[in-house]
């Protein structure tokens, strides 16, 4: 059993920060790769970012890029997503998954196998 666990989201203004958390309940999860997705209202589920089961190869997204920042801390089980410089494109619901299939950093949806709930974040004045 897998089971991931999101928290952070909210409304903020532009140019602020929100940090986003995700719980994992997984055997040995400093094996696997977590990857952060988003998707808004009528648009297909895209890439935000990836981070390997180490913590020691990061990917993003170029929308994203400079801006938000993945990290995770192996003896939480929790993976982070910083995100600063906030832009009102960036409203969407948030993912985070699990990729226990040996990925290294993943960036496609169907290479993620366990999925959290989503949390919302509105960018907004």
């Amino acid at each position: 059993q897998v089971q991931l666990v999101e928290s952070g989201g909210g409304l903020v203004q532009p140019g602020g920060s929100l940090r986003l958390s995700c719980a994992v309940r997984i055997r040995t999860f400093s094996n696997y790769a977590m990857g952060w997705f988003r998707q808004a209202p009528g648009k297909e589920r895209e890439f935000v970012a990836v981070i390997s089961g180490s913590g020691e190869t990061t990917r993003y997204a170029d929308s994203v890029k400079g801006r938000f920042t993945i990290s995770r801390d192996n003896a939480e089980n929790t993976v982070y997503l910083q995100m600063n410089s906030l832009k009102p494109e960036d409203t969407a619901i948030y993912y985070c998954a699990c990729n226990t299939l040996g990925f290294l950093t993943p960036m496609l949806t169907h290479e993620y196998d366990f999925w959290g709930q989503g949390t919302q974040v509105t960018v907004s004045s």
